[in-house]
């Protein structure tokens, strides 16, 4: 199977597709249940993983074995995968293209921020001369056969119409300008980069106006990224679940209708045991 082709044509397609940030194999687990697109989230990954901010701890082994993971339970769905700045250097950024390709991924994207990086809905993010990033891009676009890449810009004002419109004149697939504080900028974005497709990403409380799928298709938005809605939900159900147990004296609670137990949670992890998915579901 080809991912990246078969990403680039649910992106060619009519709406909006959008892909759900997941943390770990479990949060993907949930997630594969109702969306085709799986977004491989920087932020995420380094909560779960080294539970760290993301501001530059992510090593690119540790990303590319958790994709790994992730495409073999699930040979179906969309992996984009945040690989920040590329890992600093242009061939490690290669590299790592490379590997990603090998395993499956469906595609990545690489921002312009330098070094120590800061989630793209925080103030205090410090971005690369144009230049170098287009450079360290185009590296990347020469190594990759099919994998989608999406070119990711964390300029303000003028500045971010500026490289948005030197981005979509490349070779990348598709353009993301990160921490898009209202819907004028989205429009501006759109006008400036033609024809480019357009990736709007979403995080709960970050810069960016909470847009359905509809209001996003009728702004010209045709990738819709949700980071973090996993990794909230998770935070606020474990903290809830953990208070009420405290209260309760250390009683489990009774189970509930539509809750989560032990068969419940087996059920969900089975479905990734490879010998247990049937040959129609395989790639083919």
């Amino acid at each position: 199977m080809n991912y990246g082709d078969e990403l680039r044509r649910d992106i060619a397609a009519e709406g909006v597709t959008p892909l759900i940030g997941v943390f770990d194999m479990f949060s993907a687990s949930v997630a594969a249940q109702h969306y085709d697109g799986l977004f491989v989230s920087g932020f995420g990954f380094a909560a779960s993983f080294y539970g760290l901010p993301d501001i530059g701890f992510i090593a690119w082994p540790d990303m590319v074995a958790f994709t790994q993971r992730l495409r073999l339970a699930f040979p179906h769905r969309h992996l984009l995968v945040d690989i920040d700045d590329g890992y600093v250097d242009n061939e490690v950024a290669c590299h790592v293209i490379e590997q990603l390709e090998l395993i499956g991924a469906s595609g990545v994207v690489l921002e312009d921020q330098k070094r120590p990086r800061r989630c793209g809905h925080v103030d205090g993010k410090r971005l690369l001369p144009l230049p170098e990033y287009l450079d360290k891009l185009a590296t990347v676009l020469q190594t990759r056969r099919n994998l989608v890449v999406v070119a990711r810009t964390d300029a303000t004002g003028e500045e971010m119409l500026r490289r948005a419109e030197a981005l979509a004149a490349t070779a990348a697939d598709v353009v993301l300008v990160d921490g898009i504080g209202s819907i004028e900028g989205i429009r501006r974005i759109r006008e400036v980069i033609g024809d480019k497709p357009l990736l709007f990403n979403q995080i709960a409380g970050g810069k960016s106006p909470r847009l359905s799928l509809p209001e996003l298709a009728a702004l010209g938005v045709n990738v819709a990224v949700y980071s973090t809605p996993c990794l909230f939900a998770a935070h606020t159900a474990m903290e809830q679940a953990l208070l009420r147990l405290k209260g309760e004296d250390g009683r489990l609670p009774e189970p509930t209708s539509g809750g989560v137990g032990v068969s419940e949670s087996l059920a969900l992890l089975q479905r990734n045991i490879s010998r247990h998915r049937s040959a129609a579901q395989r790639p083919s």
